[in-house]
């Protein structure tokens, strides 16, 4: 009785053993590919934007298998029977290709083309930072599709939440708003600036570099 009841336990913490260890690799390859990725696409050469099916991926991986799939490609259906060689950049680099990583390393350094201040933390559930295009119109950048994010990184400037919200209110209620160029006072504080001279514009893209 005392050896059937070992056996038992011996199994019983076997199975728990592969359950765990099972969930673990499934869980590090969930992190791995979680999420939206930039790729160069090999036939356009230019970017694409993708995800992985990560369930697949994860399945394959307790099973001992380091297979991934796409299930989603800008490029998609027109090129849905595609090779997916792209598939090579996503296992050679996985953390470079997040779009997430990828909008937060462009923001890094940079300031509001607005109120000028710095953009320390990007929060990725709310609150989004926006840019500016060339025509002043602002969007936030989970607006774009994320294929054309590094296109419009080269011509649209940063804008924080607080003064895209404001921006986008005057744009849309303009017989609501009056406008005021304001400036700093001797003590700091801002203060209404001189109505006959000009507004200054956001700062040029190359000075966010």
């Amino acid at each position: 009785m005392i050896l059937t009841n070992l056996i038992f336990a011996a199994i019983l913490v076997l199975v728990i053993g592969v359950v765990v260890f099972g969930v673990a690799v499934a869980f590090r390859t969930i992190l791995r590919y979680r999420g939206q990725r930039l790729v160069t696409c090999p036939e356009t050469h230019q970017p694409a934007a993708v995800h992985v099916n990560v369930a697949k991926a994860a399945s394959k991986r307790i099973l001992g298998k380091q297979e991934i799939r796409l299930d989603q490609c800008s490029r998609w259906p027109e090129k849905e029977n595609c090779g997916q060689e792209c598939l090579s950049q996503l296992r050679a680099d996985p953390e470079n290709c997040l779009v997430w990583n990828i909008v937060a390393e462009w923001y890094k350094g940079k300031t509001c083309a607005y109120c000028q201040k710095p953009f320390e933390g990007i929060q990725w559930h709310n609150r989004h930072p926006a840019l500016l295009s060339p025509e002043r119109i602002a969007k936030q950048w989970n607006e774009i599709p994320a294929e054309k994010l590094p296109e419009v990184f080269e011509t649209h400037l940063p804008v924080c939440w607080n003064c895209y919200i404001a921006e986008t209110f005057r744009r849309k209620n303009a017989e609501r708003v009056l406008d005021r160029t304001w400036e700093r006072g001797a003590g700091g504080e801002y203060v209404p600036k001189d109505e006959t001279e000009t507004e200054p514009a956001p700062q040029k893209p190359g000075a966010h570099r």
